[in-house]
């Protein structure tokens, strides 16, 4: 019975056809026999319910192979079903063109991946993921837990393990999440980075409030609530007038003096004092809000984004500028290499940084910090004692300085002394580049550090899009928008001065005689070195920095680690001086 029912079956077999290609052929069709059907003979509901079974990543696959069924994969109506299959507790399907295709990928793309820089164990590892969070919009690693956000203002408590092995502290997996709050639109905590620090988490957020008490009428109003990150429990809550609607927190100063800085939807930057030590105990008290002097000096100025540590702020306008506060001397010291232009007594003061192009978004470290450019060009300013600016060398930078062949960044994060980047190494494939101190295992794969920024041991998942380093582990969060898109913008030619800049599409150098001088500034450095073991080690730091592709790195730091394992780190005799 079987071997008649296969020729039956193949009498029967369904052909594809595409009306930009035409009806596939088979065998049988060939030699006048069989009735080939069409899939399109079929109704469109029919196909998209068997298509929405298939996974996301097979779907995907099925709509690039022809013009039909790129349609049918494309239609809501099939990311609904598969939406509704990722997500079953999911009531809003979220906003934009495209909503149930945006919120299917959301839900589908959504981790959070982590690496301890301590033990044995030197892979990714990925944290329970809250059946209820729609996508991960944010996330903040605290003492003990991690608290993450989503794109329907539902914030996560998700509760770690911190064990010790042989002396050792190691992060597992969440073990268990809970719901801290909804409603929420930013939040915040201590801005240091060592996350001792973190008591206390800080929630933008929207709450019904009664307007006349004893009646049922309520409007909505923004508030800050504050919670302990050990439990999760409130301990403080403020309210502002129903007129105010703000859209950003941040922290900076001491606990005794800690200044919270509100972003309101016009670009205005309000700012309140809270003392710390305070919040726990059991009185209610009132805070002044005032309006800061970046907004009060310079009114025409429309703040889009900010960040800080404990000692200074960073703001970015809508037209790209940014403008900085900085609290204390040394860190001014540090990042401008004098005090000429410091005050001590108005710190709010807020200084313009000098900058080419229109900024996108910045990071911010202790003495250090990175910009990107609508270009995709990255800036570094600050100290570089351990060579956290990935300039090459070690020498502090009063000024943004271009950090050459890294362009268009995913994202970028400054630490204390390290600083890490996120990037498209190809169309299918991101990769974290870090420079910096290594030390503590901080930077995975270059434990001596590097100055310039070199690709870590770290297996990037396809959709990350943000990262964080702790002292114990670095976090990678995952989540794709299909809405959003860094728009940067091609580098005219006029404008490409100094060493040459790779082009977009095949990464050729556009300045041979730069390049040239970059080759030979490289030989020199390697000259410079006494031993072999040292070479080694500056030959990787300079295919980390030239425009090469990701495969060809690969190829050269494979090779050099291959070589320096069957020279055994011995020293050598510098190279003679016609050779370079």
């Amino acid at each position: 019975m079987g071997e008649k029912a296969v020729p039956l079956l193949r009498r029967r077999r369904v052909k594809r056809s595409c009306p930009s290609c035409g009806p596939e052929l088979g065998v049988e069709e060939k030699k006048g026999k069989g009735n080939p059907i069409s899939i399109q003979l079929f109704p469109p509901e029919l196909v998209e319910h068997i298509i929405s079974f298939l996974p996301v990543r097979d779907l995907v696959a099925l709509g690039q192979t022809c013009r039909y069924f790129h349609e049918v994969c494309d239609a809501e109506g099939v990311w609904r079903r598969i939406c509704r299959r990722l997500s079953p507790r999911l009531r809003d399907q979220g906003s934009g063109v495209r909503p149930w295709k945006r919120a299917a990928i959301l839900n589908y793309t959504k981790g959070l991946y982590f690496q301890a820089f301590g033990g044995r164990r030197r892979c990714l590892s990925k944290s329970v993921a809250p059946l209820l969070a729609h996508g991960y919009r944010r996330f903040l690693p605290t003492k003990d837990h991690v608290f993450i956000l989503d794109y329907v203002g539902t914030l996560f408590f998700l509760k770690n393990a911190l064990v010790s092995t042989l002396g050792q502290m190691q992060w597992k997996r969440a073990c268990r999440y809970v719901v801290l709050c909804r409603g929420a639109k930013d939040f915040a905590s201590d801005p240091r980075c060592d996350t001792v620090y973190r008591k206390y988490l800080y929630v933008l957020a929207t709450r019904e409030q009664q307007e006349v008490v004893g009646t049922t009428s309520s409007r909505a109003c923004d508030c800050v609530e504050v919670y302990l990150q050990s439990s999760g429990q409130r301990v403080f809550k403020m309210t502002f007038h129903h007129s105010m609607t703000f859209k950003q927190i941040v922290l900076v100063g001491q606990e005794t003096q800690r200044a919270l800085l509100l972003l309101t939807e016009e670009g205005k930057i309000y700012s309140l004092v809270v003392n710390e030590t305070q919040l726990d105990q059991p009185r209610s008290y009132t805070v002044q809000l005032a309006l800061r002097k970046v907004s009060h000096y310079l009114p025409h100025l429309r703040v889009a984004c900010m960040t800080s540590n404990q000692s200074s702020t960073l703001y970015v306008t809508d037209q790209g500028e940014v403008y900085f506060e900085v609290h204390t001397p040394g860190v001014y010291r540090d990042l401008f290499g004098t005090l000429q232009a410091f005050d001590p007594l108005d710190q709010q003061m807020p200084l313009a940084l000098s900058l080419p192009a229109k900024i996108l978004f910045c990071a911010l470290g202790y003495n250090h910090l990175g910009l990107v450019d609508e270009f995709g060009r990255i800036f570094m300013q600050g100290n570089n004692r351990y060579g956290q600016l990935g300039t090459g060398d070690k020498m502090d930078r009063g000024e943004p300085t271009q950090v050459r062949y890294l362009q268009r960044p995913i994202t970028l994060w400054c630490g204390l002394n390290h600083s890490l980047v996120l990037s498209q190494s190809s169309e299918f494939s991101k990769e974290l580049l870090g420079c910096g101190c290594g030390a503590g295992g901080r930077l995975p794969g270059w434990p001596k550090g590097s100055a310039s920024f070199v690709k870590l041991q770290v297996k990037v998942p396809l959709c990350a899009c943000a990262l964080c380093a702790t002292r114990e582990c670095l976090y990678i969060l995952s989540s794709h928008d299909i809405e959003q898109h860094t728009p940067y913008r091609d580098l005219p030619a006029s404008r490409v001065v100094g060493i040459p800049e790779p082009s977009l599409g095949t990464g050729a150098p556009q300045d041979p005689r730069g390049t040239a001088q970059a080759c030979e500034e490289y030989l020199s450095q390697i000259h410079s070195c006494h031993t072999l073991q040292d070479r080694m080690e500056k030959m990787k730091e300079i295919v980390g920095w030239m425009p090469l592709m990701a495969a060809q790195k690969d190829f050269f730091w494979e090779a050099l680690d291959m070589l320096q394992k069957a020279e055994g780190g011995g020293g050598g005799v510098g190279p003679p001086a016609s050779e370079t």
